[in-house]
């Protein structure tokens, strides 16, 4: 089944402190969000991508992908003001019967190993939620108490979230609500059960600057 990665980035990099949108801040030469790109062409040279950007930061794009030779391999989509209602754009340029990977600009260290495990898991059982251990103790806050829950009941969650194209824009048809946080919840909500699978730790989302010092020297 033909591969579409959609790819989302609307982020303004304040809590960075960076003067460009934290997609574009550069690593060894190259923005984060080209590191993002290029991990899905190493995976799949073919696959077809549509990035989702405030249409603000369309020009911007337009420079970098001819920098990098991307100009035509890529659909632009525009970014709403909501996470939810910039993958319900980007989704409208994805035709049905595909394996749609939804994943952050932000997230460029996710491994071939990760996306093949997606892939396989969402073309047998229709989506795939890539998941990582809980390493540390976790507490429950509830006003002022809280108490201690068990770690190995939960697990973090990463992207790509991985679905059968058909069965996420159908989810992606219902009214938006705050308990939306990511695809797989809009999915649920619409009854259909989620699938884990294993991703890779160092999948990390960039969003505080430890994480670019840490994604710089992984990326290095």
């Amino acid at each position: 089944m033909k591969k579409f990665a959609l790819i989302v980035a609307g982020g303004v990099g304040q809590r960075m402190g960076a003067e460009v949108p934290k997609q574009f801040i550069r690593i060894a030469g190259k923005p984060i969000l080209i590191w993002t790109i290029e991990r899905f062409k190493a995976f799949d040279k073919d696959i077809n991508i549509v990035l989702v950007l405030p249409e603000s930061q369309f020009n911007y794009w337009k420079e970098i992908a001819l920098e990098f030779n991307l100009s035509k391999s890529i659909v632009l989509a525009k970014g709403g003001e909501t996470r939810f209602q910039s993958v319900r754009s980007g989704l409208n340029q994805i035709p049905d019967e595909r394996i749609v990977f939804i994943h952050d600009g932000v997230r460029p260290l996710v491994s071939s190993e990760t996306l093949d495990n997606c892939y396989r898991m969402a073309l047998e059982k229709g989506n795939a939620l890539p998941v990582a251990p809980v390493v540390e103790s976790l507490r429950q806050v509830d006003g002022d108490q809280s108490k201690h829950v068990d770690r190995s009941q939960y697990r973090l969650v990463q992207t790509p979230q991985t679905f059968r194209s058909s069965t996420i824009k159908q989810a992606y048809q219902q009214a938006e609500v705050p308990f939306f946080t990511d695809d797989a919840s809009v999915c649920e909500a619409n009854g259909v059960p989620i699938h884990l699978v294993d991703g890779n730790v160092e999948n990390l989302k960039i969003t505080r600057p430890i994480d670019l010092v840490i994604a710089t020297a992984l990326l290095k």
